[in-house]
This record gives C-alpha cells, sequence and structure tokens, in this order.
C-alpha cells in the first residue's frame, strides 16, 4: 500500500515538484550542516528528509518515464539488457 506521502506526491503538478525537491534538498544539506557542528535534538529526521527526498526523485522519474514514448522506451530496455549480459 502506497504511503500517504507517495499519494499526495502523485497528486502534485510538475512545478509544485520541483519546488518540493529544492526545499528538501536545502533543508537535508542544511540539517547535515547544523548535525556536524552542534548535532542536532532528533537525529533519526536526517532519515526522514532523505527518505523524502527519494520519494520527490522517484515520482518526478516516474513521471518522465510515462511521458516517454515506446519507441524511447523500447530503445531504453534494450540497453538495459545489454548491459545485464556484461
Amino acid at each position: 500500500m502506497a504511503s500517504n506521502k507517495s499519494v499526495e506526491l502523485r497528486s502534485a503538478s510538475d512545478a509544485d515538484l520541483q519546488e518540493q525537491l529544492n526545499d528538501t534538498a536545502s533543508s537535508l544539506d542544511k540539517m547535515k550542516f547544523d548535525h556536524t557542528v552542534s548535532g542536532i535534538e532528533n537525529p533519526l529526521q536526517l532519515r526522514t528528509v532523505r527518505r523524502d527526498l527519494a520519494r520527490i526523485k522517484t515520482e518526478i522519474r516516474r513521471r518522465e518515464l510515462e511521458a516517454m514514448a515506446p519507441e524511447e522506451l523500447a530503445k531504453r530496455d534494450q540497453i538495459q539488457r545489454r548491459r545485464r549480459k556484461k
């Protein structure tokens, strides 16, 4: 079952996703810096923010793949098959 965050991301527009990606990435960088310098109260927040960032990137990539033409997808599949043979 999809988490609430995933369902929320699917209903967001592309511009909102890009904005969330930028905000989350900058928030993660700031949290990492703060944790390195003085420690943050709850270090598990880093994990949560990192996972949120991954969810956002995954949704953006899913939309990119949906927008691809069938020919591009076929070419992509052929490249992946060649890489697996090596």
